[in-house]
């Protein structure tokens, strides 16, 4: 982004905190364009640091000491090892509500290919002792980054607001272990529980500058599914004397596909992939067995059983008509379950959003079929929202458009957020929210 741009983005949100400074609402104590200047410097340092160094989910060690170092710098009282890998830092700022911030800090297995001087480019051995490059293809070090910045503030203007800060840095939100482990380390019985958890997506759907919302459900559930379906293998010239378990996998995959456009009322959104159909180690060969990969995405509880329900019927039903010789093997593992938005807390957070950054720059978006473990802490009792903060250059973002090219997007080894907007826009947003639900 050129300076220039950045120039005007900030002049920009300078003038709407100049009319929200005017107003007698809570908007008012949301800190100026001059203060989240005064700690950029520190935090683009940070976000290039992280992102340099990215590690796996549970393995987010050094990254989750670099920031509790710099919490506790700040006056946090800070806990980590919560959840194996996880941080809870705490500010107490007398009576008041409590409320949790929530950042991610894992990275992906992707060779990092954005070109930049700060690229990662580091590897290391994952659980299943497999050597993989790692990279922050999905912004967690833009969460981490802006969440810092947030405390930053936060402790920088106690006498604004009054509570309880809950700031967590969660682990293995990509493997949708983090939360849970979290929560079974006792989040909640541990330490405060809070009365609303807030988090920042960053998001390639949006230029930079911008804040997306999505009110009620807005990720999906998530299920992976590994069936295994048993056949007589022989000669592939002499299929008579065998029991075909390609063919019945075959039969299976297409079966499957019904699920979705016969059995869910169409305004209930589902998927059903089969990712991964392996069998057979040549071409004359008929075998074994087959296996095969599903992913399961759905938003209300009872499609999602319905879903899994299905599934089973159809590959016991495919088999048994294929004559196997005995039962499939099917074997069902939740990832997350599905993120929803608390429809009030969102739409006060929203209303509070655009006074500051201004209506055009806060923006509705549908909902999102990936998963995210933040469902798992409105799941516990808290009122939740996960707010999203484009990341695209706005120029870049623009010619797309018009062009109807398609920007990298997350989980892409080419996804580089517009990084100083994005950031600035995220610590904003993420203290705005803050002041306004912890208010004096």
């Amino acid at each position: 982004m050129t300076s220039r741009i950045v120039t005007l983005f900030l002049v920009g949100l300078l003038m709407a905190l100049g009319t929200a400074a005017q107003s007698q609402t809570a908007t008012s104590t949301v800190p100026s364009v001059e203060q989240v200047a005064a700690i950029y410097p520190e935090i683009d340092a940070l976000y290039r640091d992280l992102h340099q160094h990215p590690e796996l989910s549970m393995h987010e060690r050094q990254t989750g000491a670099k920031l509790a170092e710099r919490l506790k710098a700040l006056g946090y009282q800070v806990t980590t090892g919560v959840g194996r890998t996880g941080i809870v830092a705490i500010l107490k700022n007398g009576d008041g509500p409590a409320v949790l911030l929530r950042t991610d800090m894992d990275a992906l297995p992707v060779e990092e290919k954005t070109g930049l001087p700060y690229a990662s480019k580091v590897t290391t051995t994952n659980s299943d002792g497999v050597t993989v490059p790692v990279m922050h293809a999905c912004g967690h070090d833009v969460h981490m980054s802006s969440w810092y910045g947030t405390a930053k503030l936060m402790a920088a203007n106690k006498e604004r607001w009054h509570g309880t800060l809950i700031l967590i840095g969660q682990p293995a939100e990509e493997t949708g272990e983090g939360a849970t482990a979290m929560l079974k380390d006792g989040l909640f019985t541990r330490f405060p529980k809070p009365g609303y958890a807030l988090a920042i997506h960053d998001d390639p759907t949006l230029p930079a500058g911008q804040v997306g919302f999505t009110t009620g459900y807005t990720m999906a559930s998530s299920d992976s599914v590994d069936v295994t379906i048993y056949g007589r293998g022989g000669h592939g010239a002499q299929p008579q004397d065998t029991v075909d378990p390609i063919v019945i996998g075959a039969r299976t995959v297409m079966a499957l596909q019904t699920i979705v456009s016969r059995e869910i009322n169409p305004r209930d959104p589902a998927v059903v992939t089969v990712g991964v159909f392996n069998g057979g180690t040549k071409n004359n060969i008929i075998p074994d067995e087959v296996k095969l990969q599903l992913t399961v995405r759905s938003y209300k509880p009872e499609v999602r059983k319905h879903l899994l329900a299905s599934i089973e019927r159809i590959v016991k039903g495919e088999a048994m008509a294929g004559g196997s010789p005995k039962e499939p093997l099917i074997k069902v593992t939740p990832a997350a379950n599905a993120t929803y938005n608390d429809p009030e807390l969102t739409k006060r957070e929203v209303g509070v959003l655009k006074k500051i950054l201004g209506d055009s720059n806060v923006v509705e978006l549908p909902p999102k079929m990936v998963f995210e473990d933040f469902s798992e802490y409105s799941l516990a009792g808290v009122t939740a929202t996960m707010l999203y903060v484009g990341g695209v250059e706005p120029a870049k973002f623009a010619a797309a458009k018009q062009s109807g090219a398609v920007v990298p997007g997350l989980h892409s080894p080419f996804w580089a957020p517009d990084r100083e907007p994005t950031l600035k826009t995220a610590i904003t947003a993420e203290t705005a929210m803050l002041m306004d639900l912890m208010a004096k």
